[in-house]
């Protein structure tokens, strides 16, 4: 993906969190890897969404929509509001129980590109060391989340400047064993690590999600 297209993506995906309904709402919205590293062409677009999860659910709503699509939990895993609306963009995951993130990937993402999606409740540099920890004990190290990131959105307000940045090629970033280094990896963990997200990413084609609570 040219750069200038994959920033016009991330943009379209921050004026659709800023004025269209969400299937739950986002509080944070970050770009992180090749996007923020300036890198052109762009091999994955990666972007990640912190949303935050609906503590008063609606069971009428939950025992409707099954009844009528088929589909669990939409009123209580995502808003009723926005899946009554937005009924061909509701997805679910293997159990038949409406994904919020799959739901705002097909919001939010054309299915033909290149784009990674990852949605959590937490923040991204809260989920950083927190996959870190997970992938190390697993001996996981594909599973580690890039740390180069840059957060365009955060509390409904959107930074302008850190868009012009990316634009503008100006944010300098290290390696990703460097930046793994400086998350406290020896000079070896960190080398076997980021080959190991390097091909995990060459891997992927397409749109793609993933979704974690923390």
């Amino acid at each position: 993906m040219e750069r200038s297209r994959a920033l016009d993506r991330v943009e379209a995906v921050l004026d659709a969190v800023e004025s269209e309904p969400m299937p739950v709402p986002v509080r944070e919205v970050w770009v992180y890897g090749d996007v923020a590293l300036g890198l052109d062409p762009v091999d994955r677009l990666d972007v990640y969404l912190t949303k935050d999860l609906i503590l008063r659910g609606d069971a009428d709503a939950a025992a409707e929509f099954e009844t009528t699509h088929g589909v669990k939990g939409v009123g209580q895993s995502v808003s009723a509001a926005w899946a009554a609306a937005n009924p061909d963009l509701l997805r679910t995951n293997a159990s038949g129980h409406a994904a919020p993130e799959r739901c705002l990937a097909a919001q939010l993402a054309p299915d033909d590109e290149p784009i990674h999606l990852e949605v959590c409740n937490a923040s991204f540099e809260d989920n950083v060391q927190q996959r870190l920890r997970g992938a190390l004990a697993r001996d996981a190290y594909e599973q580690i989340l890039d740390p180069r990131g840059v957060c365009l959105y955060a509390d409904g307000q959107r930074s302008q400047s850190a868009l012009e940045k990316l634009r503008d090629g100006e944010l300098v970033f290290p390696t990703l064993d460097a930046a793994l280094s400086m998350l406290g990896l020896d000079e070896s963990t960190a080398e076997a690590a980021a080959e190991a997200v390097t091909a995990s990413r060459a891997s992927q084609s397409g749109r793609t999600v993933r979704g974690d609570v923390v």
